[in-house]
């Protein structure tokens, strides 16, 4: 890992224990144990290094899906590694940082939805397209009104007022939305793969973070 890649994992983790706006140009320095000169070296200003942050977590996020997609799953075992890793990215995330991303920073705000969008959208009708061809889901369903709904309920689930942070970040109701989810999509025989997996659901935080790091 290169020396800014190590000093972004380490803002990462400053920003989401504190927030962005507490934190200054200043607190990032002697935190990281670097001197501001050659923290500007890499960035300007604070703006553009947290502009860095979400390219560079933005393009961790799609390592990890294209692995799951190299391994050569079926359309359900591939929706399961998905969902450990969704788990797993949950799990990590801080109320707090997102607030002042959305409220100090909206166009970097934005643009990181939008590029999450896309991803989740193309790799949902990706699966959809594949579960129907392996045999595995209805072949009558409709791929791009499926895709938009289930991208719609991602990106409502963290702003529902109906679930708490502490029942989304336990992944439980990611859970139960990725059984849902399968049981409206699936055939019998996708059924059939389903509840010979869903015990796999109930995996351990080690061994959430175990996977993402073989990705």
């Amino acid at each position: 890992m290169e020396k800014f890649d190590q000093i972004l994992v380490k803002v990462s983790e400053l920003f989401r224990k504190y927030g962005i706006k507490s934190i200054t140009m200043d607190d990032v320095s002697r935190e990281l144990g670097i001197s501001k000169k050659t923290l500007y070296q890499y960035v300007c200003d604070k703006t553009e290094l947290i502009n860095k942050l979400m390219d560079f977590e933005i393009e961790g996020v799609s390592i990890c899906f294209d692995g799951i997609l190299a391994k050569k799953y079926n359309a359900i075992e591939e929706l399961f590694e998905v969902n450990r890793f969704m788990v797993g990215l949950l799990k990590r995330f801080s109320p707090s940082f997102d607030y002042d991303l959305k409220k100090y920073y909206p166009d970097i705000y934005n643009r990181v939805i939008l590029l999450r969008r896309n991803k989740i959208y193309n790799a949902t009708l990706a699966n959809l397209k594949k579960g129907k061809l392996e045999g595995l889901y209805r072949e009558e369903l409709n791929e791009e009104i499926l895709t938009k709904l289930h991208v719609s309920r991602i990106e409502t689930m963290q702003n529902n007022s109906s679930f708490t942070v502490d029942e989304i970040n336990s992944g439980q109701v990611f859970k139960e939305m990725f059984i849902y989810h399968i049981r409206g999509i699936a055939n019998g025989k996708g059924i059939k793969v389903l509840e010979q997996n869903i015990h796999k659901l109930d995996y351990t935080d080690k061994e959430i973070f175990e996977r993402k790091d073989e990705m």
